[in-house]
């Protein structure tokens, strides 16, 4: 059964589509900028705070949840560590803050206010909402 199956049979959202502000630039000069990241598992959360990498620069984990957690990008084969320590830093803040909001509020949605008239609406960072991001 696929994530996306167990989503519609159980009404949890496992996993959130996403675009990067810059995008990822492989070797090729190839632009990625679409993705999917997935929900955490303690799992995930344990073993990166175990990798020895982590424990030598505790900024380093942010490295390592988000190649766990991102599982698409783009037509990249595989996102690693690799691509993850490439991306630009608008796109590495971008994807913390997504992860922290999928993670810890159970959304991606942030509640905004039109500059002219004043009114609140809510909009989804993520950018799998009509209109994109």
């Amino acid at each position: 059964m696929t994530a996306l199956a167990e989503t519609a049979e159980t009404g949890l959202r496992t996993e959130y589509p996403f675009t990067l502000p810059r995008g990822y630039v492989d070797e090729h000069g190839t632009v990625h900028r679409d993705g999917i990241m997935r929900l955490a598992t303690a799992r995930d959360e344990i073993t990166t705070q175990a990798d020895q990498r982590a424990r030598q620069n505790p900024a380093y984990l942010t490295v390592l949840l988000l190649a766990r957690t991102v599982t698409t990008l783009g037509s990249t084969p595989e996102v690693d560590h690799f691509v993850i320590e490439n991306l630009f830093a608008s796109d590495l803040a971008f994807l913390q803050d997504l992860y922290r909001r999928i993670n810890a509020e159970g959304h991606t949605e942030v509640g905004v206010e039109c500059p002219h008239c004043g009114t609140g609406f809510t909009v989804d960072v993520a950018g799998d909402a009509p209109g994109g991001s």
